[in-house]
């Protein structure tokens, strides 16, 4: 059993954070486009960017910020432009909405970290952003977490959410998320954003290690193109106001923390790959008997990612010879007389040896996902064992559909 419960309220969950969403005229649509994020003090901030050449000016800028100082209080993010690849002018940009949002909460710029979504090649509205500020400032409430969810998603069709709570030192102790992604993603921390709040009191290079394994274990796991964005960025605050005492270096406590941030991230990067455009549901991949965790999650992601095992599972194909090529292309040695490989309870390849199986009950186990309730019974299962390792690693995707090539053959027409 997990050591914390799950609790409502996302981001505005821990104590001492409002957040906001408004309309500020960023979105052709007319849609949700601003969401802000506020701590009432001063909170340790760690961040998890995109590893791409071509990056976004938030990434440069909060990359900047968070060398020089370890903490922040708001999060600006908007939708609607990515803001990548528009040269200076688009870090200029970033740079003065930073300020514009320090001068409406009368907090240092610095304190102000940026995140954008959106098409790339295009500058933020600047105006419209000028006029926003001061309403999304207005809006910031401690049930605000839903309106920022909705703000911040593009080509998503729901948006993504989570808080959990635990117990340290005999209190409460809280972490919140918000993200979105639903194309373009395949993280090397696609276009994918993730906000985290928490409560706790930990130190900066504590929080920013820990933030770095929960994004292996999560968002660096998942796959829907194969895509990496120019704007990927997980930024996580903690604020201290749980006031429990400060977590400064590994042990129990911060093995707890860590454990309860790693199920935020997994809960939210879930929730980007069922979401892929075009998706009818869920694939999970573990991967056991390698020789580390690495190896295990690279064969994992090999096989989450594959276009041909994407598109075996959305026409319910139980072809389990494209997820064996895709384990073998992985780049990890295994000796493939050791491979195993079972879809959902079905075991279809032994000892490297095919199996005889019900190739009609496993098509219609397939079927049966695309029905099931979200992030519940939607999810189809492949296990793939290489060997007698210690190494175990998961990664998630979805299926391709005809849809996928739909809406984004149409993105920016």
């Amino acid at each position: 059993m997990a050591d914390w419960q799950k609790i409502t309220g996302g981001i505005t969950a821990p104590r001492g954070y409002q957040a906001a969403g408004i309309t500020a005229g960023l979105k052709p649509s007319g849609l949700p486009d601003l969401a802000l994020i506020f701590s009432e003090v001063e909170a340790i901030a760690a961040g998890v960017f995109t590893t791409s050449q071509v990056k976004a000016a938030c990434v440069e800028y909060c990359r900047q910020r968070l060398q020089a100082k370890h903490s922040a209080r708001a999060i600006l993010c908007n939708a609607g432009q990515a803001n990548a690849a528009t040269g200076s002018q688009g870090y200029l940009d970033t740079l003065e909405s930073a300020m514009a949002v320090g001068q409406a909460l009368n907090i240092p710029s610095e304190s102000v970290l940026v995140a954008s979504t959106g098409v790339i090649g295009q500058r933020i509205k600047m105006d419209a952003l000028r006029n926003g500020i001061p309403k999304v400032v207005a809006a910031l409430s401690e049930t605000g977490s839903d309106a920022a969810a909705g703000a911040i998603i593009t080509t998503d069709l729901v948006t993504k959410s989570i808080a959990l709570e635990t117990t340290i030192s005999d209190r409460p102790v809280r972490i919140g998320g918000i993200a979105k992604g639903s194309g373009m993603i395949h993280p090397n921390m696609a276009t994918m954003l993730a906000f985290v709040t928490c409560d706790a009191v930990v130190s900066p290079a504590l929080w920013q290690q820990m933030l770095a394994r929960a994004a292996d274990k999560s968002f660096n796991s998942i796959t829907v193109d194969g895509d990496t964005s120019t704007n990927d960025s997980l930024i996580a605050l903690a604020n201290g106001q749980s006031r429990t005492p400060a977590i400064t270096e590994w042990g129990a406590e911060a093995e707890k923390l860590e454990a309860m941030l790693t199920a935020v991230c997994q809960h939210l990067a879930k929730a980007i790959a069922r979401d892929g455009e075009g998706a009818t549901c869920l694939i999970e991949v573990e991967v056991t008997g390698a020789h580390d965790e690495i190896s295990a999650r690279q064969i994992a992601k090999t096989i989450a990612g594959s276009s041909l095992v994407k598109s075996a599972i959305f026409g319910r194909d139980p072809n389990w010879g494209r997820i064996a090529a895709a384990a073998g292309r992985s780049g990890v040695p295994f000796e493939q007389e050791n491979l195993q490989i079972k879809l959902g309870n079905f075991l279809m390849l032994e000892n490297g040896q095919p199996l005889t199986f019900d190739r009609a009950a496993a098509s219609a186990y397939l079927k049966k996902a695309t029905a099931g309730a979200y992030l519940q019974e939607d999810t189809v299962l492949i296990s793939v064992n290489v060997g007698n390792g210690h190494g175990v690693g998961k990664a998630w995707g979805c299926d391709l559909s005809y849809d996928y090539v739909r809406i984004n053959a149409e993105y920016t027409t």
